[in-house]
C-alpha cells in the first residue's frame, strides 16, 4: 500500500538533511500569524456578542454559519487546490469582513447571506492556512537540513499562539469600548464594529505579503490537463477517499471533539458558569484568561512537538486537563461568593484554554505528518468535523441541560482519546527512528 510505504520512510531523508542554505520561511509565518490575529480578534469578539446584541437573529446566524461551514468544507480542498493556498487565504478574509460589516445593520436580509458566505470563506481560509503552513514548514526543513516534524511543530506553535491572542485582545477592545454597559446600544456597537472592520482591513492587506509557494503540495501545476470539469467529476472521490484511510477514521473523533470543546466554551461555559458567578461583564475577562493560556500553551506545545510519540503524550495531557474541568463541574462545583467565586471560573477558563491550545497545535501537526500527499483533503476533514460539532452545539444548546452537555463532553473525550491512542500504537514504528 503506497501510503503505508510513505509513512514508513523517514520524515527527512539523509539527502534532505544536508544544509542547503535556502531561503527562510519564518517571515511568512510571522506575517500569516499577525494577519490572522488582526482578522480574528475582530471576528471572535463580534461572534461573542452575537447572541447578546442580536438575540435570536444572532443565534440563528451562527447556526447557519457553521452549517454552511460544514458543507463548504467538503469542497474546500478542491477550491484550494485549484486556486492555490495564498489566493484562498486572501479570498477567505472577505467573508469575515462582510460578516462584521453586516452587523452594522443587522437584519435577516444582511446577516443570513453574510453567514452563508462566511461559511464558504471560512472553509477555504482554514484549509488554505493548514496547507500553506505545512508547505512552508516542509520547505524550510528541507532547505535548512532540519527535522521536518520539529519545524512543523514550531511553525504551528507560533501560529496558534498568535491566533489564540485574538481572544485576549479582542475581548479587551470590547471591554474598553463597551465599558459603560452599552452592549445593546446602537452607538456603542457601531463604534466597535467600525474598529473591528479597520483591524480586518489591515489583516487582509497584510495577507497579500505572504509569498506564494512553488510546487505547493496537491496544487495542480500550471498547464495541467486536469480541468475544472474533471475536478468536479472527481469531487465525490476527493471527499470520500480520506475517510477510507483507517488513520483518518481513527482521528475523526478527536477532530469532532476539538470543535465540541470550543463550542462548549462559547455556548455553555460563558452562559452557565461565568455569567452567574461574575456577571456579564466578567465574560470578557474570563475569555481573555482563556485566550492568554491558549496562546502560551500553543507556543509551548509546538516547541515540544517532534513526531507521533510527542504528539500522543501532549494530546493525552490536554485531554486529561479538560476532563478534570468537566468532572469538577459535573460532580463537585458549587457557585460561591467572594474571591473563590471569582477565581474558580477563571481557573476553569485557564485550564480549558490550555486544552484548546494543545488540540490546535497537535492536530495540525498530526495531519501534516500523516497525510503528506493530501494536505488539503486532511485539513478539509478537520473543518468538516469541527464545524459539524460546533453547529450541533449551537442548535441543541437551548434544549439540553448543562449536566447533559458535560456527560456528552466526557464521553467524547474518552472515545476520541482511546481512538487516538489506538492510532498511535498502530503506527508507532513510523517515527521511532526520528525521535
Amino acid at each position: 500500500m503506497d501510503s503505508q510505504n510513505d509513512e514508513e520512510a523517514p520524515l527527512v531523508s539523509g539527502e534532505d538533511r544536508k544544509v542547503r542554505g535556502g531561503k527562510s520561511y519564518t517571515r511568512d509565518v510571522h506575517i500569516l500569524s499577525i494577519s490572522f490575529l488582526l482578522i480574528f480578534l475582530a471576528y471572535g469578539a463580534a461572534q461573542n456578542l452575537e447572541t447578546t446584541v442580536n438575540k435570536d437573529l444572532g443565534t440563528i446566524s451562527l447556526g447557519i454559519l457553521y452549517v454552511s461551514f460544514m458543507f463548504c468544507s467538503m469542497v474546500a480542498s478542491l477550491v484550494v487546490r485549484l486556486m492555490g493556498s495564498k489566493n484562498a487565504l486572501v479570498l477567505g478574509t472577505t467573508g469575515y469582513w462582510l460578516f462584521v460589516a453586516a452587523n452594522l445593520k443587522p437584519s435577516w436580509f444582511t446577516m443570513v447571506p453574510a453567514s452563508l458566505y462566511l461559511g464558504f470563506a471560512a472553509s477555504i481560509i482554514w484549509v488554505g492556512q493548514g496547507t500553506y503552513l505545512t508547505s512552508i514548514a516542509r520547505s524550510h526543513a528541507k532547505d535548512h537540513g532540519l527535522h521536518e516534524g520539529s519545524v512543523i511543530g514550531v511553525f504551528n506553535g507560533e501560529f496558534w499562539a498568535m491566533f489564540a491572542c485574538h481572544q485576549l485582545f479582542g475581548n479587551l477592545i470590547t471591554l474598553a469600548l463597551l465599558k459603560d454597559g452599552k452592549e445593546g446600544s446602537t452607538s456603542g456597537t457601531t463604534l466597535l464594529m467600525l474598529v473591528f472592520l479597520f483591524s480586518m482591513t489591515l489583516g487582509t492587506i497584510l495577507m497579500f505579503f505572504i509569498r506564494k509557494i512553488d510546487g505547493e503540495d496537491g496544487k495542480e501545476p500550471v498547464g495541467s490537463p486536469v480541468g475544472l470539469v474533471d475536478s468536479l467529476i472527481s469531487l465525490p472521490r476527493m471527499i470520500i477517499t480520506p475517510l477510507l484511510d483507517i488513520r483518518m477514521l481513527l482521528i475523526v473523533p478527536l477532530l469532532a471533539y476539538s470543535g465540541l470543546q470550543q463550542a462548549f466554551v462559547w455556548a455553555e461555559f460563558t452562559k452557565e458558569i461565568v455569567t452567574p458567578a461574575i456577571g456579564v461583564s466578567g465574560v470578557g475577562g474570563a475569555m481573555a484568561v482563556y485566550g492568554a493560556l491558549d496562546a502560551v500553551c500553543s507556543m509551548t506545545a509546538g516547541r515540544f512537538t517532534s513526531g507521533l510519540s510527542s504528539i500522543t503524550f501532549i494530546v493525552s495531557g490536554g485531554a486529561v486537563a479538560q476532563a478534570s474541568v468537566f468532572l469538577w463541574l459535573l460532580l463537585g462545583y458549587r457557585q460561591t461568593s467572594g474571591v473563590l467565586g471569582t477565581a474558580y471560573p477563571l481557573l476553569m477558563a485557564a485550564i480549558l484554554g490550555i486544552g484548546d491550545g494543545i488540540l490546535n497545535t497537535q492536530i495540525s501537526a498530526l495531519l501534516a505528518l500523516l497525510f503528506k500527499h493530501d494536505t488539503e483533503g486532511a485539513f478539509a476533514q478537520l473543518k468538516v468535523w469541527q464545524s459539524a460539532a460546533i453547529a450541533i452545539v449551537f442548535f441543541l444548546s437551548p434544549y439540553i441541560s448543562l449536566q447533559a452537555m458535560l456527560i456528552v463532553m466526557l464521553v467524547m473525550i474518552c472515545v476520541s482519546l482511546l481512538s487516538f491512542l489506538f492510532l498511535a500504537l498502530k503506527v508507532e514504528n513510523v517515527f521511532t527512528h526520528d525521535e
